[in-house]
């Protein structure tokens, strides 16, 4: 099989690891329409031979590679890979695994539409592949944190453990417009990521407090946005992979899972592991409150209130303050499991 990838330049704080695939052959996604040859890409920080380490899954966002957790892997921090084995997926869609942009078959407008079920489906079948028959973690930030909790439903006895920051069990309407007005903002200006970047980096992922901040840094409102731009145009991201993982992510419910009903709350109440939902203090593209609430649901789950303004952002390394707290939290977190209630 024959991909086009778009790994985005190397970033300051990004791990650089050798960058390993599959060929899994026929998929089929949940609508009922197959990827032709599904592609999974993926990272391992530590050993995978060595099976008598912890293993974790890492689930990267919207519009993000495998370098999205990078802020939580390394020496001292909650998933260190002298001790743990540490497995990040690229998610289909993201340019990397399965996409619209590089599919040799369904490129473009033929690429099938996807569900984040289909995500996780496809990270279960690597996994599968990998001879991992259990996990200790699942760990993801907002579409990532998404996906955990549909692993947490999907495969309740699969994982020790979950970690979802900033996420939602089921997308709100707020999000969803959100996400509408990122794909006007693409489909009108035929692929530009000016608007874009407005509406996503500005409206979504920051308060106004955290703006006000970057603005200051940048020396204008206008530096920043281009130094946004200059940043963003490294990431190689193609317009139509985004849309199409948005349009996954506006459709996700977590109790539309086989088996629930259409009811979030009695699909979240299936999750068996103990489960760490981070939130900060403002998030303008996740609500706050989804995260609040799906903790509510969760027997075993716990909030944490991360003490940021800086939004969406607060589960990334934008906020270093934020990442130092959530990597200490989730380190205790998955080290004391037995202690829950």
């Amino acid at each position: 099989m024959t991909l086009t990838m778009h790994h985005p330049d190397m970033q300051p704080g990004w791990i650089d690891a050798p960058h390993r695939g599959v060929s899994l052959g026929r998929f089929a996604l949940e609508s009922g329409a197959h990827i032709d040859d599904l592609f999974v890409s993926y990272v391992v920080h530590g050993n995978l031979d060595d099976r008598t380490r912890p293993v974790v899954l890492g689930l990267c966002a919207i519009g993000s590679t495998h370098h999205r957790l990078d802020f939580l892997i390394g020496a001292g921090r909650a998933l260190d890979p002298s001790r743990t084995t540490v497995i990040v997926v690229d998610a289909l869609g993201n340019g990397l695994s399965s996409s619209p942009s590089n599919s040799s078959t369904q490129g473009g407008t033929q690429f099938p539409h996807f569900t984040i079920r289909d995500m996780m489906r496809s990270q279960k079948a690597l996994l599968d592949h990998l001879g991992i028959e259990a996990l200790d973690a699942v760990v993801g930030a907002s579409m990532g944190g998404m996906q955990a909790l549909q692993w947490g439903v999907s495969y309740p006895r699969f994982m020790k453990t979950l970690v979802a920051l900033v996420p939602m069990a089921k997308t709100t309407p707020w999000s969803q417009a959100i996400n509408h007005a990122g794909r006007r903002a693409l489909e009108t200006s035929g692929g530009d990521w000016s608007a874009w970047l407005a509406v996503m980096h500005v409206l979504a992922m920051r308060t106004p407090e955290r703006f006000a901040e970057d603005v200051a840094q940048a020396g204008s409102t206008h530096a920043w946005f281009e130094q946004r731009a200059a940043w963003f145009r490294k990431q190689r991201f193609d317009a139509l992979d985004w849309i199409y993982q948005s349009h996954a992510y506006d459709a996700h419910d977590v109790g539309t899972s086989p088996g629930f009903d259409g009811d979030t709350a009695k699909a979240l109440a299936s999750i068996a592991a103990p489960t760490l939902i981070g939130v900060p203090a403002l998030d303008l593209y996740n609500p706050v409150e989804a995260g609040e609430w799906a903790a509510a649901q969760i027997r075993h789950g716990r909030l944490l209130r991360v003490p940021s303004m800086s939004g969406h952002m607060a589960a990334s390394d934008a906020d270093p303050a934020a990442a130092a707290r959530l990597n200490g939290e989730i380190a205790s977190f998955m080290c004391n499991i037995e202690a829950l209630p």
